[in-house]
């Protein structure tokens, strides 16, 4: 078989997962290569160089080209074959400002991507490249110290914005904001957190012109140009994303990499040369190279001329990166055209040298071991244990909620304190509503969710006792998904992450699950532990965080249910003496559901002090902790919040609803440091649930408040038609008889008036209908008249007529005229 054919056959097999070899590059969780291009003879070469060496470097999962054209591009495009492409629509002419500036297109189609394509709901982290990059080796964001939280990015330290007023001007979180580009690798609950916000920051850092000089962007150019590169960084920061930052993973040929890094990316972005050789991927901006049957860049110097030409082993490897990418470019580029039917080229040196067994060596695969990431150890290993990463077992987080707005509001801000926190794993909604609920329900998008039947009203006992929605959905979600998690945590909507919760730091193990303490439940002392539980000994005060081994929850989720049912119904025993509910009235039934059920398989809880605090309280000296519990009232000076205020509060469908927002943390005097922490997590608690809503309503494209929207011109139009009909009394009076309330004038103008104007139409119609049905009533009557009483004069026939037409007055319609 002909040399290079054998090369295409193995480079297929390698694309379908069949070569010796990828048995090691296995993935246990789904990866997906991302790069965005236009449809350009400048991005089809970039792109077949990136897919040749994406396949050739073994690295696992798919890779996507999102390809953005115009309509009127596309009709003489000839290159979507070249990869496997994912069409997003153009927006290098902004659809609304008219600025051209490709560069956007990059967040502009990961967004569509992220909406539209069904492999972004099969994937687990993402690798987003671009174009003029060859890779070298497999890219596994978990290898490279990637967490949920945590990307691993390339350092672009000419972001100088980063550390100026730029950053200031377009972020509330300045300090978060990370110089990097080029590689990114992140989990894609993190990508669709972050996707809208580095597209709009990129159009926000692109209209603010007067900051575009190079001594404030580090852009030479001073024209706006890396304007997406600050949209990522920004975008990030806000939703406080912070990077795991590597100088050593991707290096710009021509570069020197540092002693013992083996990079795994070659970003050809720049020019570079090697002895009298050049290349400069502008001088082929309209090369139609890709179409050119066997027409390949010129070769740069073979291995052992670069030998003879420098005697310095470090400046030498910096000289073989240079030739291998362009080399594995033109590898490329040959089997390219070989796959799409050219004639095989005729013979030459440079052919020869590679499909060479010596250029097969220097261009295989390259493995990084954690040592080569350089990513610090701390940050690879910031358990308590230093366990390596690979170590560790699986978690799961869920919460349960009801499809209510005051769930809705809880669950915005703890997805996104669980984005913030670095949580490993993922999460999950167990979402609680009854059929008729569902119907009207709107939340569906807010987290990943999976949907219970609701028992607020138990189905046998008709008792309304919402909590046993809890232990239900759990008992639900286990029966029904298949659940690859060793660990699962539990939280209750009504909190906020600030850190990690885990198995490993916190010593959870099978058999031994890991709480927080409710020491309010005197019922595991007294009578009702001995009447509910044949083991009240080991009758555990816990509750609110639980981190248990998935096979203890198997076991223990339906007595959980269960002894919840059993507390509820033991109505004897509510007595707040026995139980320690203020209020005397079984809510709690089940927390004690979920003790005596754990004391049932004798599961002893580790109970930790340390990882829960409610808000308001002071936290024990020298801690921080993991989680705020917000189910109190709490306060700092003359600020409180209490979350059963709200309640009926619909924060998350009204833009740019959001909670009244606590002190600033300068304005803190207290002297004393523990009552200092304690008001500044208050504050912290507070601050994050209102940035989770501001987010929550950026990303529903709420109307910018500070702006007159097209929508308010629209107001004003209809305004001036109706002859402002909402400021008369008739207007009002219209208003109140379709029960719209007046403060929703204020809120929705446009369709208040729609509902004016539309009822005076229908008012108007139904008149017009009367006066025509009393028309034709008319004429009857006259005709029959005229059948039985012939011979009646003019002048009755005419006060007949008068008589009839005065009937019609009173309906508001002209006389008839005889």
């Amino acid at each position: 078989m002909d040399g290079w054919v054998a090369l295409l056959v193995a480079l297929v097999l390698v694309d379908a997962g069949g070569v010796v070899g990828q048995e090691a590059q296995k993935a246990p969780w789904r990866i997906h290569t991302l790069f965005s291009v236009e449809c350009q003879n400048y991005f089809d070469w970039q792109t077949v160089g990136l897919v040749h060496s994406f396949k050739k470097a073994r690295q696992p999962g798919p890779i996507t080209r999102l390809l953005s054209c115009t309509e009127e591009e596309k009709k003489n495009y000839k290159g979507m074959e070249i990869a496997p492409t994912f069409e997003v629509p153009s927006m290098s002419k902004h659809p609304k400002t008219r600025d051209w500036y490709p560069a956007i297109n990059k967040p502009a189609g990961i967004v569509h991507w992220l909406k539209h394509s069904e492999d972004a709901h099969n994937v687990d982290w993402v690798v987003i490249l671009d174009a003029d990059m060859i890779i070298r080796g497999p890219i596994i964001p978990w290898e490279l110290g990637a967490e949920k939280g945590k990307p691993v990015a390339a350092y672009y330290g000419y972001l100088v914005g980063c550390d100026n007023i730029l950053a200031r001007l377009h972020t509330k979180h300045p300090e978060l904001c990370d110089k990097v580009g080029g590689l990114l690798a992140m989990h894609i609950d993190d990508l669709r957190a972050l996707a809208p916000l580095w597209l709009s920051k990129t159009e926000e850092v692109r209209e603010d012109k007067e900051h575009w000089g190079t001594n404030i962007t580090g852009d030479i150019y001073g024209k706006g140009w890396i304007s997406e590169m600050y949209g990522y960084s920004f975008g990030a920061a806000e939703v406080g994303l912070r990077h795991k930052i590597n100088d050593d993973l991707m290096i710009y040929p021509g570069y020197i990499p540092r002693n013992g890094v083996e990079p795994i990316l070659l970003h050809y972005g720049l020019p570079f040369s090697v002895g009298n050789w050049s290349f400069n991927k502008l001088s082929h901006h309209e090369d139609n190279i890709v179409y050119e049957c066997n027409r390949l860049f010129p070769g740069p110097p073979y291995p052992r001329e670069v030998e003879a030409m420098e005697t310095n082993p470090t400046k030498k490897r910096g000289l073989y990166l240079s030739i291998e990418c362009i080399n594995t470019l033109n590898e490329g580029l040959l089997l390219h055209h070989l796959s799409v039917g050219c004639s095989k080229p005729q013979w030459s040196k440079y052919l020869s040298f590679l499909k060479s067994k010596r250029f097969a060596e220097l261009t295989g695969p390259k493995y990084l071991k954690h040592k080569d990431t350089g990513i610090q150890k701390a940050e690879l290993n910031k358990a308590a244990n230093d366990v390596p990463r690979t170590t560790y077992p699986k978690i799961h987080t869920v919460f349960s909620t009801e499809c209510t707005p005051y769930f809705d509001w809880q669950t915005v801000g703890l997805m996104h304190s669980f984005h913030l926190s670095g949580q490993p794993g993922n999460i999950t909604r167990l979402l609680s509503c009854t059929d008729e609920d569902l119907r009207r329900y709107l939340g569906h998008d807010l987290a990943p969710t999976h949907y219970v039947p609701s028992m607020s009203r138990h189905p046998l006992t008709g008792d309304w006792y919402p909590a046993i929605n809890k232990p239900a959905a759990v008992l639900h979600w286990l029966n029904h998904v298949n659940i690859d998690a060793e660990f699962i945590v539990i939280l209750d909507a009504d909190m906020i992450l600030r850190a990690p919760i885990t198995p490993w730091e916190f010593n959870a193990e099978r058999g031994r699950p890991v709480s927080t303490p409710y020491d309010y439940l005197i019922g595991c002392d007294n009578e009702l532990a001995k009447i509910h539980t044949r083991h009240p000994e080991a009758c555990d005060k816990v509750g609110g965080v639980i981190i248990m081994h998935i096979d203890d929850l198997r076991k223990f989720a339906l007595l959980w249910l269960h002894k919840t049912e059993e507390v509820r119904a033991d109505k004897a025993h509510y007595a707040t003496n026995i139980t320690g509910d203020i209020f005397g009235s079984g809510w709690i039934s089940e927390m004690y559901g979920y003790s005596f059920g754990a004391a049932e398989l004798n599961l002893r809880h580790t109970i930790n002090n340390e990882i829960l605090l409610y808000p308001g309280y002071v936290p024990i000296p020298g801690t921080n902790p993991r989680v705020l519990h917000y189910g109190l009232e709490f306060s700092v000076a003359n600020w409180s919040f209490d979350k059963a205020n709200w309640r009926d509060a619909d924060l998350v469908n009204t833009c740019w609803a959001k909670f009244p927002a606590p002190p600033d943390p300068s304005t803190l005097t207290s002297t004393d440091e523990n009552i200092l922490h304690r008001d500044q997590l208050s504050i912290e608690c507070m601050t994050t649930l209102n940035d989770a809503l501001y987010l929550h309503h950026k990303r529903r494209n709420c109307p910018d408040p500070n702006r007159k929207s097209n929508l308010q011109q629209e107001v004003e139009n209809e305004v001036t038609i109706s002859q402002r009909v909402e400021r008369s009394e008739r207007g009002l009076s219209s208003i109140r008889k379709l029960n719209v309330p007046i403060d929703a004038f204020r809120e929705s103008p446009l369709l208040v008036i729609h509902s004016v104007v539309g009822s005076l139409r229908y008012w108007l119609i139904g008149l017009w209908a009367i006066s025509v049905l009393g028309f034709l009533a008319v004429i009857s009557v006259v005709l029959s008249g005229h059948k039985e009483e012939g011979t009646r004069s003019k002048i009755v026939r005419s006060k007949r007529r008068t008589s009839y037409s005065g009937h019609f007055g009173t309906s508001g319609s002209s006389q008839i005229p005889e």
